[in-house]
């Protein structure tokens, strides 16, 4: 039993910081840069926003939330009564971000980054709540 709990708090461990950096990567480094996982024809994070049809603001609005709540999944290594709200926020997001690509109708490979940090959120909230 022992074995499975430290195994648990690894992967919990490992789960928050891929969510965490990967965020903070695509939305402080390479908001302005092309990814193959960009909605739409969009080469920015600006023209993603706008291929959906939403305004400049609130892009804004979803950046803050994203790095605030990618910064709260950080400090959740210490502070880990944070780590489930902070999860399931970001997991909401990211259920927005995949309906946004459907909206559009992305192929699933588009959307498959929002897909799988919305499990990672998931299993980050249950693994959390359980300790």
């Amino acid at each position: 039993e022992r074995f499975y709990q430290n195994a648990m708090h690894y992967i919990l461990i490992a789960f928050q910081l891929i969510v965490a950096l990967g965020i903070l990567n695509v939305w402080l480094l390479r908001a302005s840069k092309a990814t193959p996982f960009r909605g739409g024809d969009a080469k920015t994070l600006r023209e993603e926003f706008a291929a959906y049809g939403l305004p400049y603001w609130f892009m804004c609005v979803v950046g803050v939330l994203k790095v605030g709540l990618a910064l709260t999944l950080l400090a959740a290594l210490w502070f880990d009564r944070v780590a489930p709200p902070a999860s399931i926020a970001l997991g909401l997001l990211m259920l927005g971000a995949f309906v946004m690509h459907l909206k559009v109708k992305d192929p699933v490979r588009k959307a498959l980054p929002s897909i799988g940090v919305l499990a990672m959120c998931g299993a980050i909230a249950l693994l959390s709540a359980a300790r």
